[in-house]
């Protein structure tokens, strides 16, 4: 019986089956587009085949690719309209016979199992439901024997279908197996429903290059992600009974995801609770023990960073790459899940210097753009503070800052509360918890130095820069004020002729009491 012609793949197709990895083609490879819709089994090259239709003439004992026979053979199978000729064995063709393939552009392949070659080709054309099933109950039967974890189900898939399986995010990202390239990515990202439902049939992702993706959604506890397998060329019976296997294999998948979610749940609970003991008084002595089990420095002189992310984002499936991503810029930091992103800090034994916190500053900015590949990622950065209650402070600062930047796509939504960008920050700050601490901060340097330094520039501020008026209004000599005017600029190391710094110390020193 002629099989259905939508079954018929391309040659190129088939060189790409599992079951024909050890085809090679000989000669006359011209065309990869030609269908083969079956084959024909011969025991010698002096066969005189009756018309094949498409048919691929497979000789058994033709082992002699040199022999003038193999001539004649390719003669007569291209007069009976032959799709292939394949020979036992890989050895060379004799120069006429590739000459002459190549002017009858007649595809003649070898194989060292010939009657295995026939027998996938058979079943791909004539038997597409045993191929269907064979990979179903294999599926079941290696499921079966693997481990619990994730990653053990994804290579007994791939093993069973001898092709790449990924399991994709909704936005394409790799969660495990074999990663995506960048335009398969997309190409399934533009074919995949946002929200699909549970009887959601396979989506078959046809790419440029002639592969296919099949992609069925795995549903359960979180985020729905999709298991994702990868066919190099279109092997109609291969192309059907993928799905089959992913959607038997989809819900052992979810039960794994489930389980592992749970896991990410308790832990991220855990730390979430942990650090909001830390941000709520001096840790008691349970509060370090716990902070020691989870491998926190407590002591020592902390950066706080807080991470927002725009959009819906798995908070506590994300963590890892928050995680990565630091590790990847040579920075350990404690990463802990909050709200809509993540709160992080890092430790250093001894308080860093200005140019350890610059490149500390810049390595984090590194970990943003890493982020911002798959997640709308904002980042504030808080000062340098002391000890354990010095995780709260610089956090609180960064949580400020991180508000401020989510706006600010000038500076790449990153700010960063060292002394310097602290003068820039203190106007937008006036609203948040930390202005008044900030500001304190901003204006210590002079706080304790004799002739009242604060309100000298307080006053200096309040007469639009006036020396003469500010020795006026506090009743000293010009000369005096003059100097302190040169003691201020020094001490907090600013520029008060800088618009942006003098009303920021304006604010501040308005904003800070003096004694």
């Amino acid at each position: 019986m002629t099989p259905r012609a939508e079954l018929a793949p391309s040659l190129a197709a088939m060189l790409t089956s599992p079951g024909w990895r050890d085809v090679v083609v000989l000669a006359g490879g011209g065309n990869p587009g030609r269908r083969l819709t079956g084959s024909v089994v011969a025991l010698e090259a002096s066969v005189h085949p009756e018309p094949m239709d498409g048919q691929v003439l497979v000789v058994l004992l033709a082992t002699d690719h040199t022999d003038w026979r193999i001539d004649a053979l390719i003669s007569r199978a291209s007069a009976a309209r032959a799709g292939a000729v394949l020979l036992a064995g890989v050895e060379p063709l004799g120069r006429g016979a590739q000459l002459l393939a190549e002017r009858l552009q007649l595809p003649v392949l070898g194989c060292p199992d010939p009657l295995a070659a026939h027998e996938q080709l058979r079943r791909v054309t004539a038997e597409p439901e045993m191929v269907r099933s064979d990979l179903v109950l294999r599926a079941v039967s290696a499921l079966r024997r693997a481990n619990g974890d994730l990653a053990s189900v994804l290579r007994t898939t791939a093993r069973v279908l001898e092709r790449p399986v990924t399991l994709a995010g909704a936005d394409g990202g790799t969660l495990d197996g074999e990663p995506l390239e960048p335009g398969e990515r997309t190409a399934l990202v533009a074919a995949l429903p946002r929200v699909p439902v549970g009887w959601a049939a396979p989506y078959r992702v046809d790419l440029a290059g002639g592969a296919v993706l099949i992609a069925v959604a795995v549903l359960g506890v979180g985020p729905v992600c999709w298991l994702v397998a990868r066919l190099p060329a279109v092997v109609p019976a291969e192309v059907a009974a993928v799905p089959e296997v992913l959607s038997v294999v989809a819900p052992a998948v979810g039960e794994r995801l489930a389980l592992r979610r749970l896991e990410l749940e308790r832990d991220a609970r855990q730390r979430t609770s942990l650090l909001g003991e830390l941000l709520h008084g001096e840790p008691s002595e349970a509060t370090r023990r716990r902070a020691v089990d989870l491998g926190w420095q407590l002591d020592g002189w902390h950066t706080g960073i807080r991470i927002g992310a725009d959009g819906q984002v798995d908070v506590a499936g994300r963590r890892t790459d928050v995680v990565e991503a630091f590790d990847a810029e040579g920075l350990q930091a404690v990463v802990v899940e909050q709200g809509d992103g993540w709160s992080a800090w890092i430790t250093a034994v001894s308080e860093p210097t200005s140019t350890e916190v610059q490149e500390q500053a810049a390595a984090i900015r590194r970990v943003q753009r890493r982020l911002v590949q798959t997640v709308d990622a904002y980042v504030g950065v808080g000062r340098v503070q002391a000890g354990p209650s010095g995780i709260a402070t610089t956090l609180a600062e960064a949580g400020d800052a991180a508000g401020l930047a989510r706006g600010r796509a000038e500076t790449g939504r990153f700010l960063h509360v060292d002394r310097l960008g602290l003068a820039q920050l203190l106007l937008a700050w006036t609203r948040t918890d930390t202005f008044q601490p900030a500001a304190q901060a901003l204006l210590a340097p002079i706080k304790d130095q004799p002739g009242d330094l604060v309100t000298t520039l307080a006053v200096y501020l309040d007469t639009e820069s006036s020396v003469a008026e500010t020795a006026a209004v506090l009743g000293i000599h010009r000369n005096t004020a003059a100097a302190r005017i040169q003691k201020i600029q020094h001490l907090l190391g600013v520029d008060l002729t800088n618009p942006d710094e003098r009303l920021a110390l304006h604010l501040a020193s308005r904003t800070t009491p003096t004694e």
